[in-house]
């Protein structure tokens, strides 16, 4: 046949009339061939495939991270144990005892302690972190940038706001950094930058061998008591991370224990760098709060989720929806829809969910309770919106308020 050609030799019966059309054009016969094909082909598995592959494509692109996240114990080993050091405090218990009790030695006089961080536009939890800190620190030290880490500009918070910390104003060393604005760099670059001129800053304030620094994000608040430990005992470690309740959104949702980035450091000239890495084995339990991401407006959430280093878990604009986020943080969820970051299958499943309340005030910042009525304050604000506290509704849980959500004030 001149249309094409067609083998007669072997045949199962279905498509015989395809080989009996003698004048059918090529068009044709490819027709009637794709017809034959799909004779053979169940019509539901088709359907299947059209319908069901786009679907598992778009549920990985959407939920990819968390099935990585929730099978990273099979392809990533969790990192050395850290050497747990026993604390011990207790209000009535003598300074002497306390040394002894760690397995060191008290000293005559107590050592110099300088607080050093890098500031954003954590203005409330600076105000607690100092008022903590106050009693027992020599220098406090604070970089700020008009730049964030992805290189957005920002207005100098701390600058503008720096008669709200005149009590800490003689002990104060302010420096400020101008941003380098590089499109495209990772943020981690620009981090380590304005660390780096952080040294620079400590120095300036004049920090001398054996005096204690702290290394910690104003968020990450050593508690009093242990500075004063530390400042008063003799051999302690040069380098010693601390264990820090780690809380989220304000303080009640208290999510575990484990945050340990905090350190502090009796200083040696050319030998000490600011960072914010592991940099010893050895962990002080108990050592005080963490309170990420506690902020008092919506604008504030969505800021730091677009400023700092871990930008690249905006995989979604709508992410930064201002109603999710006010519902996101009300149920104690997580802002960037992942699975926790552990290394076995129980933690993960564990940690599965909302975090749950903690109705517990005991052994908080003292100047947080000591300032009740302001953090737990809900009044009006221009335009008839309503400001609550980010620091637990559970301030507000009376008899008479039981299943109201102030989070349903926050300011957007």
């Amino acid at each position: 046949m001149e249309a094409g050609y067609c083998n007669r030799k072997k045949t199962d019966g279905i498509c015989e009339s395809v080989c009996d059309s003698e004048f059918g054009s090529k068009s044709v016969l490819s027709m009637s061939r794709l017809k034959c094909a799909l004779r053979g082909f169940d019509l539901r598995v088709l359907l299947i495939l059209l319908i069901g592959v786009p679907i598992l494509i778009f549920a990985i692109y959407v939920h990819g991270q968390k099935v990585t996240y929730f099978l990273r114990p099979i392809w990533e080993k969790p990192p050395k144990p850290f050497t747990i050091l026993p604390h011990y405090y207790h209000e009535n218990v003598s300074m002497g005892n306390l040394c002894k009790l760690h397995g060191w030695k008290v000293r005559e006089t107590p050592r110099r302690v300088f607080d050093a961080v890098l500031f954003s536009n954590e203005l409330d939890i600076l105000d607690i972190r100092w008022h903590e800190l106050s009693p027992y620190v020599s220098e406090f030290v604070l970089l700020e940038s008009n730049s964030t880490f992805t290189g957005i500009k920002k207005d100098l918070h701390f600058k503008e706001n720096r008669q709200r910390f005149g009590f800490a104003e003689s002990r104060l060393t302010y420096g400020m950094i101008g941003g380098r604005f590089v499109k495209g760099e990772n943020p981690f670059v620009e981090e380590s930058y304005q660390r780096v001129a952080l040294d620079q800053l400590i120095k300036i304030a004049g920090i001398t061998d054996d005096d204690l620094l702290i290394m910690s994000d104003v968020d990450e608040i050593p508690s009093g008591h242990t500075i004063d430990l530390l400042r008063w005992c003799d051999d302690v470690p040069e380098i010693l991370h601390l264990q820090l309740r780690n809380y989220l959104y304000s303080f009640q949702f208290l999510l575990d224990d484990k945050s340990w980035r905090a350190s502090v450091h009796r200083y040696r000239a050319g030998k000490t760098r600011y960072a914010h890495f592991r940099q010893t084995d050895d962990l002080l339990a108990d050592s005080g709060w963490h309170c990420s991401f506690c902020f008092r407006y919506i604008n504030d959430f969505i800021f730091k989720m677009k400023a700092y280093s871990h930008v690249d878990r905006i995989r979604f604009k709508y992410f930064l929806n201002p109603k999710r986020i006010q519902h996101v943080i009300c149920e104690g969820a997580d802002l960037f829809d992942m699975l926790p970051e552990e290394y076995t299958f129980q933690e993960i499943i564990a940690k599965l969910g909302p975090i749950p309340s903690t109705f517990s005030a005991v052994h908080l910042p003292a100047y947080l309770l000591e300032q009740f009525d302001r953090y737990r304050l809900v009044d009006l604000q221009a335009g008839g919106k309503k400001r609550c506290s980010f620091y637990g509704r559970w301030w507000l849980v009376r008899s008479e308020l039981r299943g109201f959500c102030v989070c349903e004030g926050f300011v957007c």
